[in-house]
């Protein structure tokens, strides 16, 4: 029977990839613990000879470092926020959480999040408030101020929507928690929730320990008009429905985690030589050791030799480990990419970096505006117009800086020759990154001109 607990449907059917994802981002020491979900047993394999391949299995990881390095490919540079943010938004980023992580470190992780599931969420909240505090002088007296909580979507187990004027609106939401409650004498338990959120309503659900049914155990009305959470997508598949963007990746890391297991295991019988007796008769015995002798009568009829493997099995597994190296090359591991050492233009290189970072780059867009839509409803809360922006300087712009900053000599020269216009120059500049693209032309060259010294003096 359906109750608080119970997924959307959507949720169930991410939930497998996910759980792809959470085992290759564990590492080896994950990997041996999910056993043969992901390193299953051969038939006929003792038990016994599968523990002993499995304690020695080691994953290559891919997959890990791709996210890793994509992650900082995106956070090449330090997070700008626009001169237009007000300065309780600027002071406000500076403990977005307020658990003392500044935006930069928290967007980093957010981000993070999203390359691994294919969605992350932040849902913009507020402290509660007592009955006694009601006006905002008072909020301000006691440091209430809106805070940004990170939200895996593992933990978003159910949500409606509606369609207002052509919008997706989200309508309720369900959040499973965790939390640690103190016990006398240092003692603590961890309690599993669900928090209900709804237009002006939010509730607490707790599981009760014998019965196992899930009951109300809190509930509070709030000031809500929406619900005020902000969804980052990097590979979406439908309204609060994402995949992960590398899957094909993660399967192909755990192909080779089963691959190189079965390599390792061949490896490890072709170096042990198998000693072999021919021409005794039944019931003979030998003793072997260095400080032993076999005697035989006949050395045509009789004798000792070692039998070893010809070696054809471990150059084929050998030969597929590379294949599946090259085909997660390609599927994103670029950490496994060799080294190009031809010689390569300007243009080429930069045409190359955008061609492989444009999926990227199109994330690190979708971050922005993420990262906006936050700031945006932590202005709401204290009644203040957000008029900036977050600016996420990725390596395609640092790259592109310094390639183009060649150009601005090119458009300093038309300027002053007087081919192309003063507002002309100035865009132009902001396209190569070297004046601020969210400043108005005509300021600049109002700022400009201002700035120019006065040879006359005062009159």
């Amino acid at each position: 029977m359906a109750d608080i607990s119970t997924p959307n449907l959507d949720y169930n059917n991410m939930i497998e990839a996910w759980d792809i994802n959470d085992a290759l981002m564990g590492g080896t020491l994950n990997m041996r613990k999910l056993g043969e979900q992901y390193l299953p047993k051969w038939v006929n394999e003792e038990r016994d000879s599968y523990k002993k391949r499995l304690q020695v299995a080691t994953l290559l990881p891919a997959y890990e470092e791709t996210i890793k390095q994509n992650v900082g490919r995106v956070f090449a540079s330090p997070i700008k926020l626009s001169d237009t943010v007000p300065a309780k938004l600027i002071e406000f980023a500076k403990d977005i959480d307020l658990e003392g992580t500044c935006l930069d470190v928290w967007a980093q992780e957010f981000f993070s999040i999203a390359m691994q599931y294919g969605l992350a969420h932040a849902l913009v909240d507020y402290p509660r408030i007592n009955k006694e505090v009601r006006t905002k002088a008072e909020e301000n007296e006691i440091g209430a101020r809106p805070y940004v909580v990170m939200l895996n979507p593992r933990q978003i187990i159910g949500w409606k929507s509606k369609n207002e004027g052509g919008k997706v609106v989200l309508t309720e939401l369900r959040i499973k928690e965790n939390i640690i409650i103190d016990k006398d004498h240092y003692g603590q338990s961890r309690i599993e929730q669900i928090r209900h959120i709804e237009i002006g309503r939010e509730s607490i659900w707790r599981q009760d320990s014998e019965n196992k049914q899930w009951a109300l155990h809190e509930e509070w009305e709030t000031s809500r008009k929406k619900i005020a959470l902000v969804t980052l997508y990097t590979k979406k598949t439908g309204f609060m429905r994402g995949t992960p963007p590398l899957l094909n990746l993660a399967l192909l890391n755990i192909k080779h985690w089963q691959s190189q297991s079965e390599q390792d295991n061949i490896l490890h019988v072709a170096r042990v030589p198998i000693l072999t007796a021919f021409g005794l008769e039944d019931g003979a015995e030998l003793t072997i050791g260095s400080s032993c002798a076999t005697k035989f009568d006949d050395r045509n009829r009789q004798g000792l030799e070692y039998v070893e493997h010809s070696g054809v099995s471990v150059n084929a597994g050998k030969e597929s480990l590379a294949e599946l190296v090259e085909q997660m090359r390609l599927a994103g591991a670029k950490l496994l990419r060799d080294q190009n050492t031809s010689t390569k233009s300007i243009d080429q290189t930069q045409e190359e970096k955008m061609q492989a970072n444009s999926p990227l780059f199109t994330m690190a867009a979708s971050l922005e505006n993420s990262l906006d839509n936050i700031l945006d409803l932590m202005a709401e809360w204290i009644g203040l117009q957000n008029d900036g922006n977050v600016d996420v300087i990725t390596e395609v712009e640092l790259a592109r800086k310094k390639i183009d900053a060649t150009g601005a000599l090119a458009i300093q020269s038309l300027r002053q020759s007087g081919d192309i216009r003063d507002v002309d120059a100035v865009v132009a500049y902001q396209r190569l990154g070297l004046i601020n693209a969210d400043m108005k032309p005509e300021d600049v060259i109002q700022e400009l001109k201002d700035s120019e010294p006065n040879l006359l003096g005062n009159l």
